[in-house]
């Protein structure tokens, strides 16, 4: 949530921060900003617009209006404040001193604001990053401007999460990037130098980047940067190439980000599988997870919010039953605020597509300060949980802009499969037979994928049908329940209309006086021993005056005795089923949404990466 973006150097700042910013509008916003030196006047110009980046396009003429090669970027998503041009980032000091714009959280505000208060500082918004701001100028005095010194004081102060962007009036040319439990990168090309809050912003320009740690500074220069911890020591830090380029972070042809991205998971699927099977046998010694560990493991929880939390349900089903191991699955929301029993041969797995997902970091923090053993599931290499996990398994999803998260969902799942039966391996809870016959199935999900996705037309059709519901609710047992959480969380959050999934066994506990006549039930029936429970369940919602949807797999027809409309996915393992049901799910939620002409890549109040909590 929320979009930085700066450069320096040799081109105008102004039109390569717009465009940064453009590239970040997936992370959700209201409002945007730049700030940008005019190395003539010396002066700092500051732009902001309420609404979308366009209108903070059409007020700088592209850019062309703000003259400076040095500034920063910023599209704010409302935590202190109203949306409002006030509110709207850079925010400065009372004489532009010091600009800057800021992700995260300052958590002591309040207390900070009225230190500077009775300083003589004045404020004219509601944010927290304007007290950060004026923090930074009061320490700048101070230290008769050393930055470097003003910058360390003020991250000693503050408490929170924080990535800053700033610039000091009387350092024209220079950015300094600041970061505590906020993502924030920098990259290099031969015009200067960029710093930003996720990768797509600067993919353009470049594709080797750097990480900036936690409680670090980077000074950046035209013709360089140099890095510094908290203690103002200058430090190294690696460079990381990233390997997808910009064209993977475009449409495309395609009408929006998310279709785009449901049918990029084939080939997602397709490349996770091919990055650790080798030779029909799971490998994953880059994991860094022998067996013997492995082998003395006595359970496994798991932590993750939002869809990769219900990838954590699904892969409590799938662990248990070929691993035979307990799993625990946690929401990292509260994981991280209750007192959990944490055997010393636990093993904590933190599922995350950005690996910034402030809750999960913390829960992550938290299980390794109890001294066990973390592995992180991720898509981003070099992000945060990805340096801080003991061992990572990396998702190859590719680069996800639309909010609702499509493809880094499919391989997560891939890499529980993977994780289970390396598992189960490891344990000797399968057969040599079992196992290689288990992998091949693996193998064939990308073109089984394929084939789920050549049936849309019929279902945007019903989601057409269906796009004025007011309530959906969604149906499943075992693992139909994990795939029936995130189809309804997928309907709820790009659709916007209400829908709930349950544990069909629980309908007779009170959620069945919720259908009324013409109420839309999706029923889930992959699982073969759940089977007849499912139809019985369904009957049962039908009898209440349901529309039911079936969504079960090829040959079960048997189904549309009960069901109004159904669909099918191939038959498969059934704990791989979720890879494939889930996608009939992620279409109606998307046709849905374009029926009723909303904004399906950037859904209201939604971001995609939840970097503050």
């Amino acid at each position: 949530m929320c979009g930085i973006v700066g450069f320096t150097g040799q081109l105008a700042a102004a039109p390569i921060l717009l465009d940064g910013l453009a590239h970040l509008e997936y992370r959700g916003y209201d409002s945007a900003g730049i700030a940008v030196c005019n190395e003539l006047t010396g002066k700092t110009e500051v732009v902001k617009a309420k609404g979308r980046l366009k209108i903070l396009s059409e007020k700088t003429d592209e850019g062309r209006a703000v003259p400076g090669c040095c500034g920063v970027g910023h599209t704010r998503w409302a935590t202190h404040g109203e949306p409002s041009e006030v509110n709207a980032h850079p925010h400065y000091s009372r004489d532009r001193g010091v600009v800057a714009v800021h992700n995260g959280i300052i958590e002591n505000y309040q207390e900070l604001r009225e230190k500077l208060q009775k300083d003589g500082y004045s404020f004219v918004s509601q944010t927290d990053t304007e007290v950060a701001v004026n923090m930074l100028d009061y320490y700048y005095r101070e230290s008769n401007g050393n930055a470097l010194e003003a910058i360390s004081r003020t991250m000693l102060r503050v408490r929170g999460s924080y990535a800053l962007g700033v610039l000091f009036a009387d350092r024209p040319g220079v950015i300094y990037a600041v970061r505590k439990d906020s993502p924030l990168i920098v990259g290099r090309n031969a015009d200067g130098c960029f710093i930003a809050s996720d990768v797509p912003a600067i993919l353009g320009y470049t594709r080797d980047i750097t990480y900036i740690g936690n409680l670090e500074i980077a000074e950046l220069r035209p013709d360089g940067v140099r890095y510094f911890n908290i203690d103002k020591e200058e430090i190294e830090k690696p460079v990381v190439h990233i390997d997808w380029d910009a064209q993977a972070a475009e449409k495309g042809g395609y009408e929006h980000f998310m279709i785009k991205e449901i049918h990029e998971q084939p080939r997602a699927v397709l490349d996770t599988l091919g990055a650790y099977i080798k030779d029909g046998a799971i490998d994953l010694s880059c994991v860094g997870l022998t067996d013997e560990e492995l082998r003395a493991l006595d359970r496994v929880v798991i932590i993750a919010c939002g869809s990769a939390y219900h990838v954590g349900v699904a892969a409590k089903y799938v662990l248990e039953e070929l691993a035979g191991i307990p799993v625990e699955v946690d929401l990292a929301s509260e994981f991280r605020y209750r007192n959990p029993i944490l055997s010393a041969n636990s093993l904590v797995v933190v599922i995350s597509q950005s690996g910034e997902t402030a809750d999960s970091l913390a829960a992550l923090r938290l299980a390794k300060e109890r001294g066990v053993r973390t592995l992180g599931i991720i898509n981003v290499v070099g992000s945060s949980i990805a340096r801080e996990a003991d061992s990572v398994l990396y998702t190859l999803a590719g680069p996800e802009i639309a909010v609702a998260t499509t493809k880094a969902y499919s391989t997560q799942l891939i890499a529980i499969y993977l994780l289970s039966l390396h598992l189960a391996r490891a344990r000797g809870a399968l057969g040599e037979e079992r196992l290689a016959a288990l992998i091949a199935e693996l193998e064939s999900l990308p073109g089984k994928i394929e084939r789920v996705l050549g049936d849309k037309e019929r279902i945007q059709w019903f989601a057409s049908k269906f796009a004025g519901a007011r309530d959906i609710f969604f149906i499943g047992r075992g693992l139909d329940y994990a795939i029936s959480i995130e189809g309804s969380l997928k309907m709820k959050e790009i659709s916007y209309i209400h829908s709930e999934a349950y544990a069909a066994g629980e309908l007779k506990h009170g959620t069945i006086s919720l259908v009324e006549d013409g109420t839309l039930v999706v029923g889930v029936l992959t699982q073969p021993g759940l089977y007849e429970k499912m139809v019985s369940n369904m009957v049962e919602v039908k009898s209440r005056g349901a529309y039911l949807m079936g969504l079960t797999n090829d040959g079960n027809y048997s189904v549309e005795d009960t069901a109004n409309f159904t669909v099918y996915v191939p038959k498969t393992e059934p704990c791989f089923a979720t890879s494939l049901a889930v996608i009939p799910l992620q279409l109606m939620a998307y046709y849905t949404s374009v029926a009723k002409g909303l904004d399906v890549d950037k859904p209201r109040n939604l971001a995609k990466s939840v970097t503050v909590e």
